[in-house]
């Protein structure tokens, strides 16, 4: 003990002598600091050793003392854990005399838990919620009452829930109109009347409703496309009495889900890309020129018709023209007349075939791009699934039936393309042959005059 009061003087000291070197300007007043410091150090040094050896003598007081705040905590502490014994073995003796005097109550409200459980999850999403939103307050309150197992359902609450659970009975067998407000596919709420059907579908004058987890009541952000269903929601918003023809949905609006989220006929061109779109434009241009030459050939042919009933050549015809060529060489010999009519014949053959070929080709080459836009797909495809992975089959097929799709434009085209050619060509060759057959027997007759 000392040795450490010598050491904290000389520390004391080296300090004093460090600030009385600092605030003195000569080497006589830094030795008078020196002398001064050192006698007050070592009155300070004797103080702290007095102090420290008074507080010495006080150390085994203060640790008696923990000893003993110890042994009374110690004490506690085992005077608590026989308290805690001795009402765990109070708290099983007052469950077994509950379960005693329950007897068969208790799994009557095993199970009016078990129903007040079900019937909240039920109402969240029932239709009827919307006439009747005060009773998921009830329903939560007993459930909660019911899961503490601290107290009993009453009479009054017990009868409560089965009417709660008669009322929802009756009301999905209802067709009820009244006003309420909701929420617009563009946004905007507005409050008008609506109908609801049962328990299955809310419609109103615009179409099919949802009723959210919210509480609230929305307007489906796209109606199904069929107008049979569309249009029975304004035929029962109109109606008042007698049955009515209604789009219903019994499983509660899964069906109705589906049939909104399926994509339009529009979306599926959309998903046919560049691709789709060039073939859908060539099958516009083919169904055009195929028009417009079944109307020329059709033209041609009632003329064709006409003037063989006729014994004058016309010049509004291609087999007039051609009599017009024999007419304008009847005195020349066999040789040259069907050389005149073969060169008449040839000359309306373009006109005849005009547009033939490039139908023809439309039909070939509009699979051909279909194939093309569906590779392409297919890869754009496994190239998602090579960053992305294969985890959402999902994914992978709305890739895949979006690769299709312009094989399926493709086939849409080249069929009725095939179909076309097939009768336009037909009309043209019937127009052909008619001409042929009309030449050889003019030469054939002027062979025999000159014979």
């Amino acid at each position: 003990m000392k040795r450490i009061t010598i050491i904290i003087a000389s520390i004391l000291f080296a300090m004093g002598a460090a600030q009385a070197q600092d605030n003195a300007s000569t080497m006589e007043e830094l030795l008078n600091q020196i002398e001064r410091g050192q006698a007050r150090d070592s009155a300070e040094a004797q103080q702290r050793e007095a102090r420290f050896a008074e507080s010495r003598g006080n150390q085994q007081g203060l640790v008696n003392q923990a000893r003993g705040e110890r042994t009374g905590q110690e004490r506690n502490s085992e005077r608590l854990e026989a308290l805690f014994n001795s009402n765990q073995e109070r708290i099983g003796v007052a469950r077994e005399a509950l379960d005693e005097r329950l007897g068969a109550l208790k799994e009557l409200f095993g199970v009016l838990q078990t129903i007040t459980g079900d019937a909240q999850g039920r109402f969240n999403t029932s239709l009827t919620s919307i006439q009747y939103p005060d009773r998921e307050d009830f329903l939560v309150k007993l459930g909660g009452k019911m899961a503490g197992a601290n107290s009993l359902a009453s009479i009054e609450e017990i009868e409560q829930l089965w009417f709660e659970l008669q009322r929802e009975i009756t009301e999905s067998g209802k067709i009820v109109r009244f006003a309420h407000q909701i929420t617009t596919a563009g946004g905007e709420v507005i409050t008008t009347d609506i109908v609801r059907v049962g328990t299955f579908n809310i419609v109103y004058e615009g179409g099919y409703l949802r009723y959210s987890e919210t509480g609230s009541v929305v307007e489906l952000q796209r109606q199904p496309d069929q107008s049979r269903y569309t249009n029975s929601t304004g035929d029962i918003m109109a109606a008042t009495t007698g049955p009515v023809k209604f789009g219903l949905d019994g499983t509660r609006g899964s069906i109705l889900d589906l049939l909104v989220e399926s994509p339009t006929v529009m979306d599926r061109v959309h998903q046919g890309g560049i691709v789709g779109y060039c073939i859908i434009g060539l099958g516009f241009i083919g169904l055009l020129i195929a028009f417009v030459r079944w109307i020329g050939l059709s033209s041609d042919s009632r003329r064709v018709s006409a003037q063989l009933k006729s014994d004058t050549a016309s010049s509004d015809n291609p087999l007039g023209r051609v009599l017009a060529a024999y007419e304008a060489n009847a005195n020349a010999d066999t040789e040259t007349i069907e050389l005149k009519l073969s060169e008449a014949a040839l000359k309306e053959m373009p006109g005849l075939t005009k547009g033939l070929l490039f139908i023809k080709v439309i039909s070939v080459v509009a699979p051909l791009m279909g194939l093309l836009g569906t590779v392409t797909g297919m890869i754009k495809t496994f190239q998602v699934i090579t960053l992305y992975g294969a985890g959402d089959p999902k994914m992978m097929a709305g890739g895949i039936s979006q690769a299709l799709m312009t094989t399926v434009l493709g086939l849409v085209v080249a069929i009725p393309m095939v179909l076309i050619h097939t009768l336009v060509s037909g009309q043209s060759r019937k127009i052909i042959n008619i001409l042929q057959s009309q030449s050889a027997g003019i030469v054939a007759t002027h062979s025999e005059k000159q014979g």
